[in-house]
């Protein structure tokens, strides 16, 4: 195997752990922190560069009471946000499902805001505390007024682009978007690489050893390429058994070998698949579909009772399982020869989306019409599977509404859709 192909995978463990790093709220605002810190202290080095007399020039001795106002402004402004951002998580876990905070925890825009105004206090304050130990001098006062002004600007900035957020950040269309754009990135990472970069696997998978989990809960991320160094460097195969969104327990094998690996193996067996207590929608696509499908069954429930939310979810749906019909790239290289990992089941995807929603909505005849019509349109894609998928989960919606709805008229209108798929 080349290490050339090595480079191209996205599966990297050390790329994941930075990624996952990166999402974290505290991370960017340490960054945007230090960096204010750096910005202040930097005014010091620079002053000997700034001609003498500048500062009156320019009214660069205004300086500290802008800082006053910056400090105080800001240290509102950030604890505003963050009550915002506290009150929009409760709001999109109430009005749809739990799983759509993370998501909103990790936008980068909010975090990018938080982040400034964290900053910025901190650049004022530390400007504030030089200032009354009179550090600084005239030249460093304009080095600072200068940095001030900048500062001034990008907190404008991320002002006006922050109001825009908020007054979408959390409703129930931006939570449909958001889980929508997270579900098609996964599908189509995985369209194009079925197996992450393995090979298919397909028929009995050997016996000769079985690695279990050292941890109860999710498998959230595949290091392939560690799986491949253990592999290759037996001449063996090794034959995943618990795909990104699996459950997995100390006693379910997760990965079955055909040669007896060494504690040392097992252990970089164990430690390539990335175990936790909750699902992430990066590897796991079915999670996407999963959360879209618990968006419009809450919408359905009696306390909600929005049947247009599952009908804006359906559409949603069609456009994430519609990446698998896309046919412009070149798919399925193999960059890991001695993995073998299972593909997307087509039929697990169809049950994953549309069998909780025409549960929760076969007394609704109208969301009774808009899944059967989704259901068409989908068969009608250009994929060999959709067909019987689509048909398999018609015909369980038809008679799911043939118990909840009370006319016949009505369930007659649903078969004829359905009939037509």
């Amino acid at each position: 195997m080349c290490l050339k192909n090595i480079g191209k995978s996205r599966v990297s463990r050390l790329r994941w752990l930075f990624t996952e790093l990166g999402r974290r709220l505290w991370v960017r605002a340490s960054i945007f922190a230090v960096a204010g810190i750096f910005t202040a202290i930097a005014a010091i080095a620079l002053a000997p560069l700034i001609p003498a007399g500048w500062s009156g020039k320019i009214g660069a001795d205004s300086v500290g009471n802008v800082l006053q106002i910056l400090a105080s402004s800001m240290l509102a402004v950030t604890t505003f946000s963050l009550a915002t951002m506290v009150s929009a998580y409760a709001t999109a876990s109430s009005a749809t499902t739990p799983r759509v905070a993370e998501l909103l925890i990790q936008d980068s825009s909010a975090q990018n805001a938080l982040a400034t105004f964290v900053g910025s206090f901190l650049f004022s304050l530390v400007g504030i505390i030089a200032l009354n130990a009179g550090v600084y001098g005239d030249s460093g006062r304009v080095v600072l007024f200068v940095g001030t002004i900048a500062v001034i600007v990008v907190i404008v900035i991320t002002l006006l682009r922050w109001i825009d957020l908020l007054a979408r950040f959390g409703r129930v269309g931006d939570a449909i978007d958001r889980v929508e754009a997270a579900a098609i990135d996964a599908m189509r990472a995985r369209w194009k690489q079925p197996c992450i970069g393995a090979r298919m696997r397909a028929g009995p998978v050997p016996s000769v050893a079985a690695v279990t989990s050292m941890k109860i809960g999710y498998v959230r991320h595949i290091d392939v390429e560690a799986l491949e160094r253990v592999a290759s460097a037996a001449g063996s195969e090794i034959h995943v058994d618990a795909v990104p969104g699996t459950f997995v327990d100390t006693a379910i094998p997760i990965a079955w070998l055909d040669f007896a690996p060494d504690e040392d193996g097992r252990q970089a067996i164990r430690e390539a698949f990335d175990v936790g207590a909750r699902r992430t929608f990066d590897q796991d696509p079915r999670f996407g579909i999963v959360v879209l499908s618990e968006i419009a069954s809450k919408a359905l429930s009696p306390a909600i009772n929005d049947p247009g939310t599952a009908i804006a979810t359906l559409a949603a749906l069609v456009r994430v399982l519609a990446v698998l019909t896309d046919r412009g790239d070149e798919q399925g290289e193999i960059f890991y020869p001695h993995v073998f990992i299972p593909a997307l089941a087509v039929d697990d995807l169809f049950n994953d989306a549309f069998s909780p929603i025409s549960e929760s909505g076969a007394a609704t005849l109208a969301v009774g019409i808009r899944l059967q019509k989704t259901l068409c349109s989908l068969s009608a894609l250009d994929h060999p599977e959709f067909r019987a998928a689509a048909r398999h989960q018609s015909a369980l919606a038809l008679e799911r509404a043939r118990h909840a709805l009370p006319l016949a008229e009505d369930v007659a209108r649903l078969e004829r859709l359905s009939g037509a798929i």
